[in-house]
């Protein structure tokens, strides 16, 4: 969510600290209705819940980190109660608590305007708070305790190991641009270490970063006279990198950062874990360790401001474009799959077809070559009782009730479905070519049955018709003979 916290608070219980009891100003405050002087110092030694100002800013984020703890560390519990304080630390922390709750620089009612202001500036983590006349002014910065512009992330521990050498170089230039010219930066690097003929830069890999940066992972190999190979550990070549003048020679290269990328040790992941790092309030790093959705992969790291929130924003949406480039790329593999899946389809049933056709021939050529090596002989047993299962089979596929008289049904019925089809058009049937061809012979051989049948007919009316002829022509003859 976007900021919806300021002036969500109303009073605190009780100050953080208060040498005297805190006063109430009657007005709404800067950013939320506070009905105190903020961080006073009073009686009540550590008891509050934190001032108006800072939960007001703290409550509206909804990333899960800049000030969501509801019960706001106070001044006493969560930097006086460390174990050791040098005497420049206790009074730094001294005047800073003088800057935010009792500053003496005017003597008037101004003071509480300028706490107030003091306040405002030690949330946001930026300007000086000025106390007193005798004593130079705070310097407040994003990483004192009272910046309300903090969260904790999660980042993925490195798994390789110092053996394997890798380091990470980070170049202020586009990624293409590093592609295109890696064997002339292999040659600069090599030339870096000295140009040494036993040593060779390898690269291992090369990822776009944002703001138009790239991360190139390296390793050196070193060779030995005896002919064996090993790589430069990680450490060694970071601390080389880190040298004065090569670290120079690297920023003429565009290189902006190194790092070793070597995994922590489990007594450098519990140190990391034991100190909650500077600024960050150490309940909000105890909550941390237990949110922490991964312990074994993943280790809290702090995100101080804006900027350090933007970046991993934009790492995040590169990573994102990386997954969605890596995923278009599979789907473009799987739609070729599927093409070749289907022309082998295709071709498997053309092979099918083509081997059907084969058989036939193939059987056509064992009969002829039979029944020339049968010619002569007598039919055997055998021979005998396969004609017989032959006629048998035949008699039933020439039975009315049997296979052909279903097909004949079915052709009624197909023909029927094509008359209904012309008028329903989303029904439509389609007949085989060889089937068509049958049905045609067929009907033709019909036809010319009934043209043959009308042939007699009509002659047999014709010689009805001389018939009928003769005798009406015989009758008058008769007639007169016999009168």
């Amino acid at each position: 969510g976007a900021f919806g916290g300021f002036g969500t608070t109303t009073t605190t219980a009780a100050p953080a600290f208060s040498f005297s009891a805190p006063t109430n100003t009657g007005t709404s405050g800067l950013f939320g209705a506070t009905q105190n002087k903020g961080f006073g110092f009073g009686t009540s030694f550590g008891t509050g819940t934190g001032t108006g100002l800072g939960s007001g800013l703290g409550t509206g984020l909804g990333f899960g980190g800049f000030g969501t703890q509801q019960q706001q560390t106070t001044l006493g519990s969560g930097l006086f109660s460390q174990p050791a304080q040098t005497p420049a630390q206790s009074n730094q922390l001294i005047n800073t608590a003088s800057a935010l709750s009792a500053p003496t620089l005017l003597g008037d009612e101004r003071d509480a305007i300028l706490a107030k202001w003091n306040q405002l500036q030690a949330f946001w983590g930026t300007g000086k708070g000025y106390f007193n006349n005798n004593i130079a002014p705070v310097e407040f910065t994003q990483e004192n305790p009272f910046c309300r512009f903090k969260a904790v992330g999660y980042s993925l521990m490195p798994n390789n190991k110092d053996e394997d050498g890798l380091v990470v170089l980070v170049f202020n230039r586009k990624e293409t641009d590093i592609r295109s010219q890696q064997q002339q930066l292999v040659e600069s690097l090599h030339k870096i270490l000295g140009g040494n003929q036993t040593l060779t830069v390898n690269v291992e890999g090369v990822k776009t970063m944002p703001d138009d940066q790239t991360e190139v992972i390296i390793y050196v190999v070193e060779r030995s006279p005896n002919g064996t190979s090993r790589r430069v550990p990680a450490t060694t070549l970071y601390a080389h990198f880190e040298q004065a003048n090569i670290k120079s020679s690297l920023q003429q290269l565009g290189v902006s950062l190194s790092m070793a990328r070597t995994e922590l040790s489990p007594a450098q992941v519990k140190q990391l874990l034991q100190n909650p790092p500077a600024g960050v309030d150490p309940i909000i790093w105890e909550q941390a360790k237990v949110d922490n959705p991964d312990p074994d992969k993943l280790i809290p790291v702090p995100m101080v401001g804006f900027k350090e929130l933007l970046r991993r924003l934009k790492v995040q949406d590169q990573m994102t474009k990386q997954h969605q480039t890596r995923l278009d790329i599979i789907s473009e593999d799987i739609s070729e799959l599927q093409k070749n899946q289907t022309t082998t389809m295709a071709k498997i049933a053309q092979y099918k077809r083509k081997l059907m056709a084969l058989s036939h021939r193939t059987l056509q050529v064992l009969i002829k070559q039979e029944i020339q090596r049968k010619s002569g002989y007598a039919i055997q047993a055998d021979e005998e009782q396969l004609r017989v299962q032959l006629d048998t089979i035949q008699c039933e596929l020439n039975a009315p009730t049997q296979f052909k008289g279903r097909l004949n049904e079915l052709m009624s019925q197909i023909r029927m479905q094509n008359h209904f089809g012309a008028v329903r058009a989303e029904e439509r049937y389609y007949i085989d070519a060889d089937l068509l061809r049958e049905i045609k012979q067929h009907l033709k051989q019909q036809q010319e049955g009934l043209s043959h049948l009308i042939s007699i007919i009509k002659d047999d009316l014709e010689d009805i018709k001389l018939i009928e002829h003769g005798l009406n022509e015989s009758i008058p003859i008769r007639g007169g003979v016999f009168s």
